[in-house]
């Protein structure tokens, strides 16, 4: 098997690399640079190719990524981008970054040759994926980090109806009281993190009604303040708010921890309310007993926040109609059908995008596509 082969011959193959690399005009490996790059894709990929040898075969996509460059946060994707950054740093050119993957698909392949290795085509297939995932990767965090993409862009929000004003009102209103339940059925102290839930419910609360009373003096021109700020600290917060919900549904829910250097220029508490309503419909639909998935990363030029749930999946038409006002597809109707539709209008408002992914006989994942930019120094 290809796996074995891989593992067996592993120094081989990077000292082949080492040898490749070396002999290219302007560069040079330091081991540093070898231990973090194609040695760490080497190991990623006979990973990956052993897993397939398994009944949870999908399982590798967490490796390596799935098949046809669809965007997912994976090992590969996160080692490709750092090793396309640093390459980047000691003033490689794009092609390189390229190169140093076409070195270790030509010596695997040499090497195969003449020990008269043969492979099955699902595995050289799986190779192909794994190569073509790193190198898109890769290029993608070279060619952002390259052209300098830190520019701020402009939001305009548009007025929000009463639906908006009313809908986020009753999810504040509904974390706060949640915290407040939580507080006093375990008389805790409002000085915790529960309490801190609570603050922040309240505050938001007023200044929700604040920044309505100013819009309505404003003839409906509200100034739109943006700012840049952590996306770790921005997912941590959301994290703290909506598991109260999630126990109210009887779900688990969990976020993977976030790059702290990664930021998003926005209206915040916008975004944050977009990102609590898309929560709240996977809570309410996901069945009981199932999980929640909440991460972030960076692609390129972009930030993506994915919300994946275990709702079965979506029925025929439902993703054509779901972000649409007061459009409502499931058997649970407690809600007035707004969320969707305001967590989108808000992340268009924010220059981004909003879109649904069906996992057939499994559940769903929203995707929020927003700009990415530098964390302010």
């Amino acid at each position: 098997m290809l796996h074995q082969f891989l593992s067996n011959n592993r120094d081989e193959l990077a000292v082949r690399c080492r040898v490749k690399v070396g002999s290219r005009p302007g560069r040079s490996a330091t081991e540093a640079q070898l231990q973090n790059g194609i040695p760490l894709f080497l190991d990623q990929l006979i990973r990956t190719l052993r897993v397939e040898q398994t009944p949870q075969r999908q399982e590798s996509e967490l490796i390596s990524g799935p098949a046809g460059g669809g965007v997912a946060l994976s090992e590969v994707s996160v080692s490709a981008a750092q090793h396309g950054k640093d390459l980047l740093e000691l003033g490689l050119t794009v092609d390189q970054v390229v190169h140093d993957y076409g070195d270790l698909c030509q010596s695997i392949t040499d090497l195969a040759v003449e020990r008269d290795a043969p492979f099955a085509v699902d595995e050289f297939r799986t190779l192909n994926r794994c190569l073509d995932n790193a190198i898109c990767d890769a290029v993608t965090e070279f060619s952002y980090q390259r052209d300098g993409l830190h520019t701020a862009r402009n939001a305009d929000v548009s007025n929000q109806r009463m639906g908006f004003f009313a809908h986020e009102l009753r999810n504040l209103l509904g974390t706060a009281s949640l915290a407040f339940a939580a507080a006093k059925a375990g008389n805790l102290s409002f000085t915790g993190a529960t309490g801190s839930i609570l603050e922040r419910s309240l505050t938001s609360l007023e200044k929700l009604i604040a920044d309505s009373i100013e819009d309505v003096r404003a003839s409906g021109h509200p100034a739109v303040t943006l700012g840049s700020f952590s996306l770790a600290e921005f997912i941590h917060e959301i994290y703290d708010a909506a598991s109260l919900s999630a126990e109210v549904y009887d779900c688990s829910f969990r976020a993977l921890p976030v790059d702290s250097d990664l930021a998003v220029t926005g209206t915040r508490d916008l975004l944050m309310a977009a990102v609590a309503n898309l929560l709240q419909n996977a809570f309410k639909f996901t069945a009981p007993g199932t999980e929640v998935l909440l991460t972030a990363y960076a692609q390129g030029d972009r930030i993506l926040i994915d919300i994946k749930d275990h709702c079965g999946g979506l029925a025929a038409g439902v993703e054509d109609t779901m972000f649409l006002p007061f459009s409502q597809a499931g058997t649970n109707r407690t809600g007035i059908g707004l969320g969707l539709t305001i967590a989108k209008q808000t992340v268009l408002a924010n220059e981004g995008t909003l879109t649904v992914h069906d996992l057939a006989g499994v559940g769903c994942v929203f995707i929020i596509n927003l700009p990415r930019h530098s964390m302010p120094t």
